[in-house]
């Protein structure tokens, strides 16, 4: 028996027994969480399929722990222009044990996602929302001379 779940975007085929790692999720260690977006389930006689989902069916799983995955780096280069950008970056991730597969009865969902951070506002959409206007950028540029206003270099050696 086998059953597709979706969580954290993706989507899993998973089994009893499978020890497979999912996006974080807000659970402690050793709690059991259903997900209850089974999108397949297969008994080895029949197969039911989820317009998008299944209603009377859920994944029971238990969470093992809680981690970060590996060290991705990303790096950005354009040639020719001096431009380098080199970020780091780890998924945190939930590494569950699949404990059953329920293809009857309705289960409600325990475990989500964590939610995403909203973007910090900058400045100037925090003072529109506010229906202010942005304060000028203070700028201390002073104009240089113009070549007609610039004395001539003076030549070492003639002293005046």
């Amino acid at each position: 028996m086998f059953a597709v779940i979706k969580t954290g975007g993706k989507q899993y085929r998973v089994k009893e027994g499978d020890i497979l790692s999912v996006e974080k999720l807000e659970a402690q260690q050793g709690q059991l969480v259903n997900f209850g977006q089974v999108l397949l389930v297969e008994d080895g006689e029949r197969i039911q399929v989820g317009t998008p989902y299944l209603e009377k069916a859920a994944v029971r799983a238990e969470v093992l722990e809680t981690y970060k995955d590996e060290h991705v780096i990303v790096f950005k280069k354009k040639r020719r222009k001096g431009y380098k950008r080199t970020k780091g970056h780890r998924q945190l991730l939930t590494k569950v044990k699949i404990v059953g597969i329920l293809a009857g009865g309705k289960v409600k969902e325990v475990a989500k996602p964590v939610k995403e951070v909203a973007p910090k506002k900058t400045r100037k959409k925090a003072t529109a929302e506010r229906g202010e206007k942005p304060a000028p950028k203070k700028t201390t540029r002073t104009r240089s001379p113009k070549k007609s206003e610039q004395s001539p270099p003076k030549k070492p050696g003639k002293e005046e």
